[in-house]
C-alpha cells in the first residue's frame, strides 16, 4: 500500500516539478532585472533538484522514469501573459500555483521525500514576498538601496504602476461581467422578437446593454477609485505632518512597530533611528506600517476607468456579434454557442488566478451565465407570446 502511495506521489511530484521548471526558466528569460532574474534561476536549479528526487524515487522502486511532456495550460498561460505584461503581473498567478504544489504535497504527506521539498517550497514563498517588496537584489542591501533599485526598475517598467496582477484580475472579471449581463440581456430580447423575425430590436439592445454597461462600469470605478485615492492620499499628507510636527513620537512610533514584530528594543530604536535619517524611508515606513498602504499604488482613476470600459465592451460584444452578421434561428444558436465557449473560457482563465482546475471554474462560469440567459430567454419569450 505504501509502495503504491509513493508511486503516485513521485509521478504527481515529478509533473509538478517539470512544469514549475519550465515556469523559472521562462519567467527567467524575460526578465529584464537582473536580481529578479537571478531569484527566478535560483528557484529553477532548485526545482531541478526536486525533480532529480523524484526521478531517483521513481528507479529505487523499479520504476520506468516518464519522458518529459508538454507544460500544464496553467504554466502556459501564465508564460503567455509574463511575455505580454511583465513577470510583475504574474506574481498572484505564480504564488497560486505555489499553493496549488502545496496542496498536492499535502495529500502525500506521508512519503519521506514530501517534507524537505515541501520546505524548499516555503522558501520559495519567501522569495517571492522578498520580489513583490522591491527587495530582490539581496539582504546586504540598506533600505535606500533597496528603494532605489525599486524606482529604477519601475521607471524602465512603467507598465508596473498600473496595478501589477491587479490589472489581469479587473480585466477578467470586467470581460466576465459584460459577456453574462450582455448575454442575458441579447437572449432575453431574441426570446421575445426571434420568432416573429424582429432581429434588429436584438441588435438595438445589445448595442445600448454594451453601451450603457461599459459607461456605467467605467464611471463607477473611475468614481470608486479617485474617492480611493484622495481618501489614501490625505490620510499619507496627515502622517507626513505628524513626522513633520512629532519627529520624536513618530520614532517612537517605529521602534514599537519593528519590537512588536520580536525585535529586541535596543535593535527596534536602532532601525527607527536608522529610517528616521530619511524622512522620505521614515513616512514610507509608517504609511506602510501604520496605514497598511503602499504609496506607490494607490491606484489610476483614468487607467481603471478605461481598463472597465474596454473590458466589458469586449464581453459584451461576443453574444452580440452572431445577430450583427446573421439572421433568425441561425444568429441565436451562433449566440449561444459562441457565448458558451467564451463564458467557459473566462471561467478557465480565472483559475490562473484562484489556483483551482480551469475544468472546473470554466463550467461554473458557463453554469452561471447559462442559468443567468436561460431565463431572461424563459421571460422574453413569455412577454413575447403575449405582447
Amino acid at each position: 500500500m505504501q509502495e503504491i502511495k509513493d508511486r503516485a506521489a513521485s509521478l504527481a511530484g515529478l509533473a509538478l516539478e517539470r512544469d514549475a521548471i519550465f515556469l523559472y526558466d521562462a519567467l527567467a528569460k524575460i526578465e529584464k532585472d537582473p536580481a529578479r532574474r537571478s531569484a527566478f534561476e535560483r528557484i529553477a536549479t532548485s526545482e531541478r533538484r526536486h525533480a532529480a528526487i523524484w526521478e531517483a524515487k521513481l528507479i529505487s522502486l523499479g520504476e520506468q522514469v516518464p519522458a518529459s511532456k508538454r507544460p500544464s495550460w496553467r504554466v502556459r498561460q501564465i508564460t503567455l501573459l509574463a511575455r505580454l505584461f511583465g513577470t510583475r503581473a504574474v506574481s498572484d498567478m505564480v504564488k497560486a500555483l505555489e499553493g496549488y504544489e502545496e496542496e498536492v504535497y499535502g495529500a502525500h504527506s506521508d512519503v519521506a521525500e514530501v517534507t524537505d521539498i515541501a520546505a524548499d517550497e516555503a522558501k520559495h514563498a519567501d522569495i517571492w514576498r522578498e520580489l513583490d517588496a522591491g527587495k530582490a537584489a539581496g539582504h546586504g542591501k540598506g533600505v535606500a538601496a533597496h528603494r532605489g533599485a525599486l524606482e529604477e526598475t519601475m521607471a524602465r517598467e512603467p507598465w508596473h504602476r498600473a496595478g501589477n496582477s491587479g490589472t489581469v484580475r479587473a480585466t477578467i472579471f470586467g470581460v466576465s461581467d459584460g459577456l453574462v449581463s450582455n448575454a442575458a440581456l441579447v437572449m432575453g430580447i431574441a426570446g421575445a422578437t426571434t420568432a416573429t423575425g424582429q432581429g434588429g430590436f436584438v441588435v438595438l439592445a445589445g448595442v445600448a446593454g454594451l453601451l450603457a454597461g461599459a459607461f456605467s462600469m467605467a464611471a463607477g470605478e473611475y468614481v470608486s477609485m479617485r474617492s480611493q485615492t484622495e481618501l489614501l492620499e490625505r490620510q499619507i499628507e496627515l502622517e507626513r505632518a505628524e513626522l513633520e510636527a512629532m519627529p520624536e513620537e513618530e520614532e517612537a512610533e517605529i521602534a514599537a512597530i519593528y519590537h512588536a514584530r520580536g525585535f529586541p528594543d535596543d535593535e527596534a530604536k536602532a532601525i527607527a533611528k536608522r529610517l528616521m535619517a530619511d524622512p522620505t524611508i521614515a513616512l514610507e515606513t509608517l504609511v506602510r506600517e501604520e496605514l497598511g498602504l503602499d504609496p506607490e499604488e494607490l491606484g489610476s482613476p483614468w487607467g481603471a476607468a478605461i481598463s472597465s470600459f474596454i473590458a466589458f465592451a469586449v464581453g459584451a460584444f461576443v453574444p452580440l456579434l452572431p445577430f450583427i452578421l446573421l439572421t433568425g434561428f441561425t444568429a441565436l444558436a451562433v449566440s449561444i454557442a459562441l457565448t458558451a465557449v467564451a463564458l467557459f473560457s473566462v471561467g478557465a482563465a480565472v483559475s490562473l488566478l484562484t489556483g483551482k482546475s480551469a475544468i472546473y471554474t470554466g463550467l461554473r462560469q458557463l453554469a452561471i451565465g447559462a442559468a443567468a440567459a436561460a431565463i431572461t430567454y424563459a421571460v422574453g419569450s413569455l412577454i413575447g407570446v403575449n405582447v
